[in-house]
Order: C-alpha cells, then structure tokens, then sequence
C-alpha cells in the first residue's frame, strides 16, 4: 500500500526529529572520545571537536598505570553480574506467583508492593537498617536495597499473564509442577522480557554511585563511577597519578585523562545495547498482540 501525502510528511518529519536527537546524543561522546585520544597540545588550544588531533594513547596507557581503574572496572563487573542475577531470580520468583490467578491474596499483596513505590522508609532509617545487618563496606549494602525493582517486577507480571492459560495446561497435564512450568514454558517465552529487564538492572547497578558513596568505607571498593567522579572533582589529577614517568605526565593534560576514564566506564553499556536491541523490537511485537 502507498503512503499518502500526509503519511510522507509524518514519517519525514520523524526521521528529521531522530536524526537531530541522535546527533545530540552522538556528538558529546565523540568529543569525549577525540579529546581522550588526541595531544596535549590540540586539547589545550580548543582545537579538538568530533575527531582526534595528533592521536595517542598516552592518557588510556597512563590512566591504567597510574590509577586503580582496573581494579575498579573488576568491582564494577562483580557488582553488576551478581546484582543482575541476584534481582533477576527474585523478580521471577515474585512475578510469577502474581501472574497466577489461583494465588490466594495476589491483589492485597500487588497493593502492598506497588506501595512501596509511593512510599519509603527514607535515607537515614534505610542506613540505620544496612548498618544493623551488618552490611555496610560491604557489596550486599548494594544488592539488598535494589534486590527487586518493584516497576520491573509488575512489568514482569503482566507479561507473564500474556502468556496464554492453554500452554500452562497442556504441561501441567504432562505431570508438571509449578517450578518444572516455570522453567520450561514461562521463561523460555518470556526470552525478550527477561533480557530487557536484565539490561535495567545491568545500567542501574553498572552507574551505582550514591549508595557506593554512601556505604563503601574502603576506597579498594569503589567502583568506576566514584573513581571518575573524584578525577573530575580533583583539581589536579596528573599530580595524584602513581607514576614514576614524569614525561608521560607532561604530554597529557587533565582533560585528557578525564574523558579517557568517562569513555572506558560508558563503553561496556554501549557494546550491550546493539546486542539486545532485537529483544527490545521482539517484546515490544509481543506485547502488541492479543489473541
């Protein structure tokens, strides 16, 4: 079927209004990333826009030697694989049992937890509580607090009730319990879901910094996120860096090293999103359609 005059205009127009908000998205990180890669000298003068200027990899080389950016990539990685699984695997365990209508009190008890969205026990009394269970300087005082995101979790809900009563059936029919349904028909088709709510914890645990701020007493515990936000606030990171070559630190400038530690935290998040874009297209299609 042809698109009509006015289709051609509302499309046109669409594309022109992504392709702006696109640019605006892509051209920061470009400067980020030419400023990182290019010379003292081209950064200092102002010279250095959306591609590199006399490139280097001075500021990336001294930034792994100097600093403890890998061991705070190393925690960033640990945080986040345990915090996605851990959240996963109880998001599930509470979506499901919501999503079934034989479970007795499921509306009192979706109430209860969408309450809790609307209200919270509050900073001070949440690190009363932490600090109670013995969790501060510790990783759990990060996973416990966000160990199910309620949003995610009434998402998860509601796909699951998607699913179609008749698929349930004909398992339970094969002599199938609620774990065995679980595992062989409910998630097997919720593979767009699950990857998607993953990825919103994967972005959530991987930018952790308030509670890292708050909790972790030990700076070998810092994630990339504190360890950037130091370098930025610091007026004088080439001075701080653990370096014995002093050459290295006079071909650099502080810019430099700053944008080459914001690009090596974003970089894992946006080799991610392309690889689960398709889950995002096959959920949303999924959604759309009733049977």
């Amino acid at each position: 079927m042809r698109a009509s005059f006015g289709e051609k205009v509302f499309y046109t127009v669409n594309y022109i209004l992504l392709s702006l908000a696109g640019l605006m998205c892509a051209l920061p990180l470009l400067n980020l990333a030419s400023v990182s890669l290019s010379g003292k000298d081209a950064v200092m003068s102002g010279f250095v826009s959306f591609w590199p200027v006399d490139m280097t990899l001075e500021s990336y080389k001294l930034l792994f030697d100097g600093t403890p950016i890998v061991n705070a990539f190393g925690n960033n990685v640990t945080i986040t694989v345990v915090g996605v699984a851990l959240s996963m695997g109880f998001t599930i365990c509470a979506a499901y049992p919501l999503s079934r209508r034989w479970f007795y009190g499921r509306r009192s008890l979706t109430l209860i937890i969408v309450f809790t969205m609307l209200f919270n026990g509050g900073l001070i009394p949440t690190y009363l509580v932490i600090k109670q269970l013995g969790l501060v300087d510790s990783y759990g005082a990060l996973w416990l607090p966000a160990l199910v995101s309620t949003y995610n979790m009434l998402i998860m809900r509601s796909f699951f009730e998607n699913i179609p009563d008749e698929l349930v059936e004909a398992a339970r029919i094969d002599g199938a319990g609620e774990w065995r349904v679980l595992l062989r028909v409910m998630l097997p088709l919720s593979v767009p879901m699950i990857a998607t709510i993953a990825l919103f914890y994967g972005v959530h645990y991987w930018n952790a910094f308030f509670n890292v701020l708050i909790y972790m007493n030990s700076a070998e515990k810092y994630n990339l996120t504190v360890l950037i936000q130091q370098m930025i606030k610091s007026q004088s990171v080439l001075q701080e860096l653990n370096t014995m070559n002093q050459e290295e630190v006079n071909n650099i400038t502080p810019e430099g090293i700053k944008a080459a530690g914001i690009m090596i935290m974003i970089i894992p998040m946006l080799l991610v999103y392309p690889m689960l874009q398709r889950y995002f297209v096959k959920g949303v299609m999924i959604g759309a359609i009733k049977g």
